[in-house]
């Protein structure tokens, strides 16, 4: 029975691996109340542990591993401040024993590994995110734990850093893959020792940070995979919905939730509200009305009911927003519940009534509620209201309100008169108005005085002579009169190339030679560039510009 059990909690099949542990309660085997303890918890029953504890005549801290499962109890149970204590004398335990066992430190840190895990998940989870960052980053970088650990610690460290750092979460991620695989997938041993809804996460958190890094086809490969390892999860579609909406595939992504709430009705209330959510987004308010309006369980709370409302308002649907307000109102009329929620209900419902000119709906409902809670706030809602149709009716409400001690004795008119008191709106927009025009009719009143014009010294007005140039302030460059230099042209006449030299126009050029051709001759044996430039560009007299001097 014992091996059969480990190979149902091996299989997933919690329950039955419990029910075992159960039996064998009787039996004299050694640490059987740690595994039946721990069977309790994956399997979700952990409300009966203290159970197993009182039938096996043990204490919590009787050993570290014992300790351990105990606390993952009280984690699961959401007793967080008893679960550390317990983790914390495990830890301690732990230690004692382990050393009395002649264990090195690093032996002991690595069976001590999942203890320093779960304190880490309950200081994530007091919000002391701080110190949950630094003990995960430790056990990774240390790299002494367990393969199960491990894998646990990286995945809660890169859910709680969110999608700030993604490709570091990544790169943490892949330490677990299966190095021979070409796609991701976990390995061996993390496959094995890890739960089924452990691996679901690290999955789930590796799609994730690969949507926030754009790597769609990464992502679209492990999102294929996911409903052949997890066919009992719904966490596959809600992933490849996720995918599909990254994608601009709105339209697809609510066909295929849709698809799957209709094949799988008893896992459809989250993906009917995770379809509710992509629809809302997309600017498709009757589908997403349509989608909350199928999960009867929450059909007529607070929140659901206002946010159908204001999903058919932006419908334009009007009447199908009463209508659902209405249903409302109704079933809390008739529930019988502690916690009614009739008084938050029907002050919104008359409200939206006003707010659609339905003063008719809205007083009767504001009747209801004076009549049923009495509230001052409700019969200042029915006077406001019943005004606008019936003021005879308003006025007999009015005497049913309790007045304010101290208020007989004041004068609204001098009260309205002194400095403190909020001026009416129209009578100061009316005396604003007089005081603009007053101070128009005095602009125009008064007379401007003329002062004579003063000119420069010497300018006669009744000979100004030329106007002045209206472009003296502008660059030359830029005035329309402007004419650039012309550029000798003669010096882009050499023709050949470097050190070439035409036997005629040389022959030519020693015979029109005067009684300097020694020094002449003497440049162009000294320089053959010179002597080529000067003989193709043999002119009456070269400018200045274009002359080149010879280099002994």
């Amino acid at each position: 029975m014992l091996l059969e059990s480990q190979i149902l909690y091996r299989q997933g099949k919690v329950d039955a691996c419990a029910d075992i542990y159960q039996k064998l309660q009787k039996s004299n085997m050694e640490s059987l109340e740690v595994n039946a303890i721990a069977s309790l918890v994956v399997a979700g029953r952990a409300s009966e542990v203290q159970g197993i504890l009182d039938a096996f005549r043990v204490k919590a801290t009787s050993s570290f591993e014992l300790a351990y499962n105990t606390a993952c109890s009280l984690i699961d149970r959401e007793k967080y401040s008893d679960a550390e204590q317990l983790l914390l004398s495990a830890r301690r335990i732990g230690q004692e024993t382990l050393l009395e066992e002649n264990l090195d430190a690093d032996e002991v840190e690595i069976e001590l590994s999942p203890i320093a895990v779960q304190l880490a998940y309950v200081q994530q989870i007091f919000g002391r995110r701080q110190e949950a960052i630094e003990a995960y980053t430790g056990i990774i970088t240390r790299n002494l734990s367990d393969e199960s650990s491990l894998a646990v610690a990286v995945n809660n460290l890169v859910a709680l850093k969110g999608p700030k750092e993604v490709s570091d979460g990544l790169r943490k991620i892949d330490r677990l893959k299966d190095k021979d695989a070409q796609n991701f997938q976990l390995s061996h041993t993390v496959e094995l020792k890890l739960l089924r809804k452990q691996r679901e996460a690290i999955y789930t958190n590796r799609v994730l940070l690969l949507l926030h890094a754009n790597k769609m086809d990464q992502a679209r490969e492990i999102v294929a995979c996911l409903p052949d390892m997890f066919p009992n999860s719904v966490t596959p579609i809600l992933l490849q919905a996720a995918v599909l909406v990254r994608e601009n595939k709105a339209g697809k992504a609510e066909e295929i939730l849709g698809q799957f709430a209709e094949k799988f009705p008893d896992k459809s209330k989250t993906v009917l509200l995770a379809r509710a959510q992509v629809a809302a987004a997309a600017g498709h308010p009757l589908v997403a009305a349509e989608s909350l309006s199928k999960i009867p369980d929450i059909q007529h709370m607070p929140a659901t009911v206002a946010t159908l409302v204001a999903l058919k308002e932006r419908a334009g649907d009007i009447d199908g927003a009463a209508a659902i307000l209405n249903s409302a109102i109704q079933w809390w009329s008739n529930a019988m519940t502690e916690d009614n929620k009739l008084s938050s209900i029907m002050p919104e419902a008359a409200s939206f009534m006003l707010r659609h000119g339905r003063q008719q709906e809205a007083a009767r409902l504001y009747e209801e509620l004076v009549k049923s809670h009495g509230s001052v706030e409700a019969m200042a809602g029915l006077i406001t209201t019943v005004a606008r149709v019936d003021i005879g009716k308003a006025e007999a409400y009015e005497k049913k309100l309790k007045p304010l001690p101290g208020l007989k004795g004041i004068n609204v008119e001098s009260l309205e008169k002194t400095s403190g008191a909020k001026q009416d709106e129209s009578s100061l927009r009316r005396g604003l108005a007089e005081a603009h025009e007053e101070s128009k009719s005095k602009e125009k009143t008064k007379k401007k005085r003329k002062r004579k014009p003063r000119y420069p010294k010497g300018f006669d007005p009744a000979h100004p002579g030329p106007p002045p140039d209206p472009e003296r302030w502008l660059p030359k460059r830029e005035r329309s009169s402007y004419r650039p230099k012309r550029k000798d042209k003669r010096a882009a006449q050499v023709r050949g190339s470097q050190g070439a030299v035409a036997r005629e126009k040389h022959d030519a050029g020693a015979s029109g030679a005067n009684s300097s051709a020694p020094s002449s001759t003497l440049n162009q044996a000294s320089s053959s560039k010179g002597a080529s430039q000067n003989s193709a560009a043999e002119k009456p007299k070269p400018s200045k510009s274009s002359r080149k001097k010879s280099r002994n």
